[in-house]
């Protein structure tokens, strides 16, 4: 399983992919950071996921932002987990 892949909760609405990539860089390389926005509004759903180089670099990212405050909010960072499938969840 990859543990590169980090998600990131309780995000300002207003940050962008690029603020988040450079959040998370001083813990080392990122492929990419990504804030989910909504289709329809465009608007930012307060999570998104950065996915490193490599998993030391990763887990070093989780160790030091989850639960920092960034700009007025605790952060939540974990390793991400894979989607679930909707069908399941709709029972």
């Amino acid at each position: 399983m990859n543990n590169t892949k980090l998600f990131v909760g309780n995000l300002l609405y207003e940050i962008t992919s690029e603020e988040l990539g450079q959040l998370f860089s001083q813990f080392g390389a990122i492929e990419e950071a990504v804030v989910i926005t909504d289709r329809l509004s465009n608007r930012s759903k307060g999570y998104g996921f950065v996915r490193f180089v490599n998993e030391s670099e990763a887990t070093k990212a989780v160790d030091a932002l989850n639960g920092k405050e960034y700009k007025g909010r605790p952060l939540v960072v974990n390793k991400a987990q894979p989607p679930k499938d909707k069908v399941a969840r709709m029972w």
